[in-house]
């Protein structure tokens, strides 16, 4: 079998194939709307592929190659997006947005240094949204107030879903448990970052982490953030515990984006200062762009959450190894 497949024990799906293509629909349909009318957004239309001269592609932890390509008639090269953090507040900028409203759009991306697992696709289509937001707003009371809001528009959709497909048992907390990287280490100080988070979603089922990105009191990180996104201190993921594979699951990553004095302390502190020159990071250091906030919720990942699915290939179109297609098949979990 492979060894990154999770088999859960006795696992049946809850939706056939084509009752699970119409969930997934009606899933995106729903949530759209409701984030959007939970944090004030209109959607915009965005790009596939950027130019790496801009800035403006996503490292996330730094090391991902970015897939590229020529293009013919401009004599220049493209990469296709890893996200798109820091497009989306350059767009604010452009199109007039202003303190107290943002955008969400849809993308995709191919993200090929993936290790495939049950979570983890190639693919990757999310809601990335981002608003304007105040200098006063630049605080933990104000994310947190996000984070409950994107939490509520979850559990209306997924009341939604269970009234439309009554097969669908799953049940959310209703209340966010907020909690810093440094705070979950002093809890758990034997285990992984990993361990760390199954320890504290198993205890609490619907977990906002924050602070993700700097380093903690024993020299490691919890997990890889790029520098010229979001600000490490006021940043953090939304997850929650997946009783189908035992874990934590990540639905979104967010945060309050980087000022020009943030920016300017982590790219030094992760030796990337030579983005100082690309135009997205010379704009913000002159402190030209909008102050926001943002992040990206994955489609498939709530999908694969509401649906209670065992593989992210169960509620995506995706490639796979002939191993991990055999093996699933052999289990029960057939994937699209």
């Amino acid at each position: 079998m492979s060894s990154r497949l999770i088999v859960p024990k006795g696992y049946v799906s809850r939706l056939e194939m084509r009752d699970t293509e119409r969930a997934i629909k009606f899933i995106k349909d729903t949530f759209e709307r409701d984030l959007a009318e939970a944090l004030g957004l209109e959607r915009i239309s965005a790009p596939l592929f950027l130019t790496p001269e801009s800035g403006l592609n996503d490292d996330l932890n730094g090391v991902e190659r970015a897939v590229a390509f020529d293009i013919k008639d401009m004599g220049c090269e493209a990469q296709i997006v890893h996200s798109l953090a820091k497009w989306k507040r350059m767009a604010l900028y452009r199109y007039g947005f202003t303190p107290g409203t943002g955008l969400y759009t849809d993308m995709n991306a191919i993200r090929r240094d993936e290790e495939l697992d049950n979570l983890h696709s190639i693919y990757v289509d999310q809601w990335d949204w981002e608003k304007i937001i105040t200098r006063q707003d630049r605080n933990l009371d104000f994310l947190k107030e996000t984070v409950r809001a994107i939490h509520g528009a979850i559990l209306e959709t997924l009341a939604d879903v269970k009234a439309l497909f009554p097969k669908i048992t799953l049940c959310l907390k209703k209340d966010v448990f907020f909690i810093t990287t440094q705070e979950l280490l002093d809890m758990y100080p034997g285990l992984t970052p990993k361990e760390r988070e199954n320890a504290i979603c198993r205890e609490h089922g619907s977990v906002f982490l924050m602070q993700i990105g700097g380093r903690l009191s024993d020299g490691t990180i919890h997990d890889g953030r790029a520098p010229d996104y979001d600000d490490w201190q006021l940043n953090g993921d939304l997850l929650y515990w997946n009783d189908v594979l035992e874990q934590a699951f990540e639905i979104s990553s967010m945060g309050i984006r980087v000022d020009p004095h943030s920016l300017d302390l982590q790219l030094k502190e992760r030796n990337q200062e030579s983005r100082r020159k690309l135009l997205f990071h010379r704009m913000l250091l002159a402190g030209e762009l909008p102050l926001t906030m943002g992040g990206g919720i994955g489609q498939s990942r709530l999908c694969m959450l509401l649906l209670q699915k065992a593989h992210i290939g169960q509620v995506q179109a995706s490639l796979w190894s002939d191993e991990m297609i055999e093996d699933c098949g052999r289990n029960g979990i057939f994937l699209l």
